[in-house]
Parts: C-alpha cells; structure tokens; sequence
C-alpha cells in the first residue's frame, strides 16, 4: 500500500492551493475530492465571475476578519493578494480590479480560475482523487489512516483538512471536516451563516419583491448597540432584505440577535440629503403639485415601486393630495425617508448563507503553519476554520492564503 507524505481532504481553493504548494515542494500529495471536479463552490462565487481577492493592504485583511483577524496575520503575510494575483497571472490568467478594490479575471468567468487551478495541480504531480469522500480517519502510530467511501484506505504522514464550511452543501460543503476533526479531538465552535440575507418581521417588503435601492445606507439598531452600513445597494426580498449591505453586515446582526430577540433597522433613502435639505425640496415639490396625489410626488424622490406604498407607510391617507400635506405628516415623511423602520428578526438557514462563520477554534491551531496544537502532523485551511469577512474577496483570498500555508509547513519533515 502505497504511503503519501501528504494528504488533503477537500479541492476547493485552499484544498487546490494547499495541495499545489506541497506538490511544489516535492512531497508526494493526494488531494481527496467528494466532486467529479475541483472548486465546485468556488464556480458560484461573485455570481458566476469569482473575485478572487482584493488589491486592498494586507493589514485591511487582517482587519476585515475583525477578532479573528490577527491569527490569519501570518497566513497573509506568508501569500499575500499580491502573491495570489501573481500566481494566476503567472498561470495565464489576466486580472482586473473593479470597485472597492475588488479582484476578478478579465474574462468574467469563474471557470478561467479553475482552468489555471488545474493546470498548477498537473504540473505539481499531485494525484487528485475524484468522487471520493473520507468516511472516517485515525492515527496509528506516526501515520494517518483516511477510510474512503469506495472502501480503499489511504495512509499518509500528513494530512491537511480543507473541506469548507457547512453553507451550500449542494457543492460538497455538508461539514465532513468538522467530524474528522472532531475525532482528532478539535473543539467546534458554533455555526452560524456568514453572508446571509435576513428576514424581517415586516411583510411589506413582499409587495417590492426585487427592487434594488441603490446609494443607500442602512442603520441596525439594538439597546446601545448601534452599526451603521457604508453606503451601498440594498434588495427587497419575499421574506425581508438581502443587497450587499446586508450581506456583510449579517454576521454581526445574527450576533445581536443572539442576545436579543429582534433588532431594529434603518433605511436612509437619501443620505446625501440633511433633514434642512430634504425639508426644503419637499415645501417646494408639494407647493408646485397643487391637487396631484402624494404617490405622484413621491415618484421623484423614490423608485415607483417604492412609491406606491410609501404614503401608506407613512400613515397617510390614501388618496391624499401634495398640496394638502400639513406640517406633521410631511416631518412624518422626512422621518420615514431618512430612517424607513423594519425589524429583524432572523435569516437564512445556514445552507443558503454564502459563508459559514464558526468552525475549528483558532486557539486550537498554530497560525504560523496552520498545523493543530493538539494533534501533530493534522493541518487546517480555508473556511473550516472559525473566522470570517466581509465579501469582497477576503474570505477567497484566507482560503488561497491558508491553502498556501498549510501546503507549505506541512511538507517539511
């Protein structure tokens, strides 16, 4: 039976990366795929154009990580953004930055980053094993035994878990890490979803199914906690709100609420407009309105969708005319287009979250090499281990960085 220096458990990006770094250095590595193909997820990723990172400063990555960020610190030194865009680059891949620093193939096409991860991993000579899953592993003396699901047993003296997290199992992602490691004897944190649109108590949101409101700023709100967004796009949703805003900021909200049994959120519609400004377009607009109906007025400050229901909001009469709107309504209006309330109460099941936040304790790894503190020769990288950012390519680019790490350590005696 053969004995591999190395095995790798997972082909997404930083099982791909982990397994091309340790081929590189001349270890003899099997990358064990439950896929007939690598980077399944990763194909899905920046809607179908995969951003791949950010040409932000490292220590924006680190930060974005926010209390977990100090501990992928080394991992991002070691292969920065920098390192990552040379490597597909490097591999015939033309790059290009969009807004916020944003990192995506040129061509727009998830699969290009696929096609230079598989060209490094022939030219690596690692073996790729597909439509395999590990059952269940062990150690026995210095080596580790993987049992795989077409009955085989793989031994090797290294074995690096990269399996991802437990959100879209549909592309392998069903948490078969966290049980491996948890047989090694690794601590699990809690699994909550990362990235993950929320649910509101409200029902109205129902009626603006898909409308997008764009340059906008939300506010969450909960006791004294307060977290106020960027401004940005926010999408109305059957059950609440998703948009990039939301997206990012979920992870923090899910945490309130943990505490809490609802938070409060706030739409500014117009934060480039003070309540003096917004006041004074409102007495003009309604003045030169005479007998039009208040929806009709509303249309050019709102998208009609929005519109149509905002009078209703507000508490106004429905067929409420603009040149009959009293002092306190049109505050009332200000008020609503300055802070539309909603409450969260919840969001997405795990499955559908982009990301999984919680997984292997960092305390319980050593991040200047990714290997466990508490069984030697074991190694983690990617979204299995508990952290994550913000989208925007920090959380591929700790996938590439971990991958990269781990690959490395992990293929020296």
């Amino acid at each position: 039976m053969d004995i591999y220096d190395i095995a790798v458990i997972g082909g997404g990006p930083a099982g791909a990366m982990a397994s091309i770094r340790a081929g590189q250095k001349g270890g003899k590595t099997v990358l064990l795929e439950k896929n007939p193909v690598i980077g399944k997820k990763l194909l899905l990723t920046g809607k179908g154009r995969c951003n791949i990172t950010n040409n932000a400063h490292t220590d924006d990555f680190v930060r974005a990580f926010g209390t977990r960020g100090p501990f992928y610190r080394p991992a991002f030194f070691s292969f920065s953004n920098r390192d990552l865009m040379d490597f597909f680059t490097q591999g015939g891949l033309t790059l290009k930055s969009e807004r916020q620093g944003r990192v995506f193939p040129v061509t727009d096409r998830s699969a290009d980053i696929i096609t230079v991860l598989k060209k490094y991993l022939k030219e690596s000579k690692a073996t790729v094993i597909f439509n395999t899953r590990v059952q269940d592993i062990s150690r026995k003396e210095s080596l580790f035994q993987l049992y795989l699901s077409n009955s085989n047993i793989i031994r090797c003296h290294k074995v690096i878990i990269s399996t991802g997290g437990a959100s879209y199992g549909k592309t392998g992602s069903t948490g078969d890490g966290y049980r491996l490691a948890k047989k090694l004897g690794h601590t699990i944190g809690t699994l909550q979803p990362g990235l993950v649109p929320l649910k509101t108590r409200e029902k109205w949101p129902q009626k603006l199914q898909g409308l997008a409101l764009k340059n906008i700023r939300i506010t969450f709100k909960s006791g004294s906690k307060k977290i106020v967004s960027s401004i940005g796009e926010l999408m109305f949703t059957h059950f609440g709100v998703s948009g990039p805003l939301v997206l990012d900021l979920s992870a923090r909200i899910l945490s309130l609420l943990g505490k809490n049994h609802e938070v409060k959120l706030f739409i500014d519609l117009k934060p480039g407009l003070q309540k003096e400004q917004l006041t004074n377009r409102l007495i003009r607009d309604f003045r030169s309105a005479g007998p039009a109906g208040i929806k009709k007025i509303m249309k050019n400050l709102l998208p009609a969708k929005l519109a149509g229901i905002f009078p209703d909001l507000a508490g106004l009469p429905p067929e409420q005319k603009a040149n009959q709107v009293t002092r306190q309504q049109r505050h009332k209006i200000i008020d609503m287009v300055k802070a539309l309330p909603l409450t969260v109460t919840g969001s997405l099941r795990l499955e559908s979250a982009m990301i999984t936040c919680g997984g292997i304790s960092a305390k319980e790894i050593n991040p200047r090499s990714m290997e466990s503190r508490i069984t030697p020769g074991l190694y983690f990288a990617g979204e299995i281990i508990d952290g994550c950012a913000p989208s925007g390519g920090y959380n591929l680019q700790q996938a590439f960085s971990t991958g990269w790490l781990a690959g490395n350590q992990a293929s020296y005696a």
